[in-house]
């Protein structure tokens, strides 16, 4: 367990930081992002999904029974599981970031939108995928529907640095992510000029770099 980004002051205080449960390049890279972002202090506990243990070798399950990352353990003793809540949050904590408009804004209705689309057309069309049961042909099909929807992505991107215009926002978090699964995947996007641009724009973030770097992601040069 490593304290990443993580003020002296506030630890002195006593508030104990948060603890991100993390596999690397899993979506929990996505809130390692945000927080990142954000400046919040947080803990990175590494997670073996195969096995379902810590470093330590603990149970996984006793922290999250759905066993799955990410998982993030707050001050308080609560823990939220869902990585497109735990971004939001993130978010919440940290308002003088900009990394989310405020609740009840129709912006705010944009980003839940595009977390959801990620979260539901991205996201879980990859996890078949991920699969070795599979057969070939039944991936290919889940590829062939993934670069579909990366395809609308790009167009959606034309003139924009972000999902949400000219602010880095935490939906950029996740799909950046899903971009990152897209290469190890073998998806064909070269045809996808702005989400080529969009990907090395946000991949050149200093935090982004953080991020990858403390999860061991980043290319020896």
């Amino acid at each position: 367990m490593g304290v990443a980004n993580a003020p002296a002051a506030k630890i002195q205080q006593g508030i104990p930081p948060m603890k991100l449960y993390y596999s690397p390049g899993a979506c929990s890279l996505s809130p390692h992002i945000a927080l990142k972002e954000a400046g919040i202090p947080f803990d990175l506990v590494k997670v073996d999904l195969k096995a379902k243990k810590l470093e330590d070798g603990s149970d996984f399950h006793k922290i999250n029974p759905k066993g799955q990352v990410p998982a993030l353990g707050l001050a308080n003793g609560d823990l939220l599981t869902e990585g497109a809540v735990i971004v939001q949050m993130i978010a919440d904590s940290a308002p003088q970031k900009n990394l989310a408009p405020a609740h009840g804004s129709s912006e705010r209705y944009k980003l839940q939108e595009w977390l959801n689309f990620i979260a539901s057309e991205l996201h879980k069309n990859f996890s078949p995928m991920f699969q070795p049961v599979l057969s070939d042909d039944t991936k290919a099909f889940f590829k062939t529907r993934l670069e579909g929807k990366f395809k609308y992505i790009d167009q959606a991107l034309a003139g924009r640095d972000y999902l949400m215009g000219s602010q880095f926002t935490v939906p950029d978090a996740y799909l950046f992510t899903m971009l990152n699964w897209a290469g190890r995947m073998g998806l064909d996007l070269s045809g996808l000029p702005n989400l080529a641009a969009y990907k090395a724009r946000v991949a050149a973030r200093p935090k982004v770099q953080e991020a990858l770097a403390a999860e061991g992601l980043l290319k020896a040069s």
